[in-house]
C-alpha cells in the first residue's frame, strides 16, 4: 500500500480517525484539566458527531481507518503486544509488586481487549488483585479513583502524533505529560501493521518536540511549522534537517505563534481551503511573521533569512504572487469566538472543499462566499478538547497536487 501526501488540499484518498470512547468517560472535573480537556465532554454525543464526521468522508469517497483497529491487529503481533506491554510497566511510579500484577492483568488480554486498555487506561478499582495476589504498598496507598494505566482521551486528535510528507510518515514528539504515550500506539502501529510494510520515517517520538498540528504542508516541497506551546524551536530545526536529508522539501518557514491554549497549534490560527487560499485569524494575520529556512547545498548548513510577514513569506516559497486570504468571522469579536471554537480548523477534502464545524457561522459564510463549500458538521461535544476537523483527522494518502 503507498501512503502519500504533498500538500494541504489535493484530493483525499484516506484518513486516520480515532473514534471517541471509554477514555472520554474517564475525564472528570478533578482530572480534565490535567488530561488536557477544558470542559467534561458527554461521551454518547460526542460519538455521535464523530460518526457523523466519519459518515461526511465516505461520503466524498474518502477511506476512514480507525486507529483502535489498527491497534488491535498491530497486537496481534507478538513483538509489538510485547514492545507495547513493557512501555506501560517501565513507568516507575508502580513499583515492584504493582508491575508483576499489571503485568499478570495485561497477559490474559486478547488483542481488542488490550487495545482498549492501551487508550482507555485501566483504574486501581479495575485490576484483579486481592487474595494471594495483593497488589503491594502502592496499589494499597492509591486513591480508588487513581490510574494504574492513565487514559488518552487526546487520541482523538490523529493529528497530533503523526505527520505523513512524500512518501514518509514523521511520528511526533508530544510536548505534554498527557499525551506523550500516544505516539506509541502510533509509532508501533507504523513498524508492525502489515499495512505499513516497509513504511520509512522522517521523525521519530525519542527526538525534540514537534507535533503535527503545527505542520503544514503549503506546497510540494513548501512546508510551515508552527513553534509555540507545542513545538519548540529545536523540534522545528530537527525537523527541517530530516526532511532536508530525506530530499521530501526545499524549504521550511518556521513561524512563532503565541504560547497561549487558544493558539496552541499553527492550525489553529491557519488552515488551507485551495493551493492559493489560507483561512486565517484576522487578529494575527497582518502580524505573523516567518523564518525561511533553505536547504543546504551539498551537505551545508541549511540558510536562515528573514524575519519576514508569513503571508508573503508562504507566497514566495510557493511560487504565487499572492496567497488568497480569508478571515474568520467578519468583526473582531465574532472572529475571537469563531477561533476559540475552532473556526480556522478546517479539514479540506480537495480544493475549496473544505470541513468545518457548523456552530462557525460567519467563517463558514466567509468561505462560502469566496468560492470555498463547506461541509458543516456538529462538534458541541468533540470540541471540547480543543480541536476541529484538521486536528482529528491524519491524512494518509492525498492525489500528488498539481496546478
Amino acid at each position: 500500500m503507498t501512503h502519500y501526501v504533498d500538500s494541504e488540499v489535493a484530493r483525499l484518498g484516506t484518513v486516520l480517525l480515532h473514534r471517541p470512547g471509554p477514555e472520554l468517560a474517564r475525564l472528570t472535573p478533578r482530572n480534565n484539566d490535567s488530561l488536557l480537556f477544558d470542559a467534561i465532554p458527554w461521551v454518547g454525543r460526542a460519538q455521535e458527531e464523530h460518526d457523523a464526521f466519519a459518515a461526511a468522508l465516505r461520503d466524498r469517497g474518502v477511506e476512514v481507518l480507525y486507529l483502535a483497529n489498527l491497534l488491535a491487529e498491530t497486537l496481534a503481533v507478538p513483538d509489538a503486544r510485547a514492545e507495547l506491554t513493557e512501555l506501560v510497566l517501565r513507568s516507575p511510579r508502580l513499583g515492584d509488586t504493582l508491575r508483576r500484577r499489571v503485568a499478570d492483568h495485561l497477559a490474559y488480554l486478547d488483542p481488542a481487549t488490550l487495545a482498549d486498555v492501551l487508550v482507555a487506561g485501566l483504574a486501581h478499582e479495575e485490576l484483579r488483585v486481592g487474595g494471594d495476589r495483593p497488589g503491594g504498598l502502592v496499589w494499597t496507598l492509591m486513591d480508588r479513583h487513581d490510574f494504574v494505566i492513565d487514559p488518552l482521551p487526546n487520541l482523538l486528535f490523529t493529528r497530533d502524533s503523526s505527520v505523513w510528507i512524500g512518501d514518509r510518515v514523521g511520528v511526533t514528539s508530544l510536548a505534554m505529560t498527557a499525551r506523550r504515550r500516544e505516539t506509541s500506539l502510533t509509532d508501533a502501529i507504523y513498524r508492525h501493521h502489515p499495512r505499513f510494510a516497509g513504511t520509512e520515517f522522517v521523525y521519530h517520538p525519542e527526538l525534540e518536540h514537534l507535533e503535527g498540528g503545527d505542520v503544514l504542508l503549503l506546497a510540494p516541497g513548501v512546508l510551515a511549522v508552527g513553534v509555540g506551546e507545542r513545538t519548540t524551536p529545536a523540534g522545528a530545526e530537527r525537523l527541517a534537517r530530516q526532511v532536508f536529508a530525506a530530499g521530501l522539501a526545499h524549504t521550511i518557514l518556521v513561524v512563532p505563534i503565541a504560547q497561549e491554549r487558544a493558539t496552541m497549534h499553527l492550525d489553529t490560527v491557519c488552515t488551507m481551503v485551495d493551493a492559493d487560499a489560507v483561512l486565517m485569524y484576522p487578529n494575527i494575520a497582518s502580524t505573523l511573521s516567518a523564518y525561511t529556512v533553505i536547504a543546504g547545498a551539498d551537505g551545508d548548513e541549511p540558510r536562515v533569512d528573514g524575519p519576514a510577514p508569513f503571508l508573503r513569506a508562504a507566497a514566495d516559497a510557493m511560487d504565487l504572487d499572492q496567497l488568497r486570504v480569508i478571515d474568520t468571522g467578519l468583526d473582531p469579536v465574532t472572529a475571537e469566538r469563531e477561533q476559540w471554537d475552532d473556526g480556522n480548523n478546517t479539514l479540506a477534502l480537495a480544493p475549496r472543499l473544505c470541513v468545518g464545524y457548523e456552530r462557525n457561522v460567519e467563517t463558514n459564510a466567509q468561505l462560502e462566499r469566496a468560492g470555498i463549500e463547506v461541509i458543516a458538521i456538529a462538534g458541541s461535544e468533540l470540541g471540547s478538547g480543543r480541536g476541529g476537523p484538521r486536528c482529528m483527522s491524519c491524512p494518509l494518502v492525498r492525489e500528488p497536487l498539481r496546478g
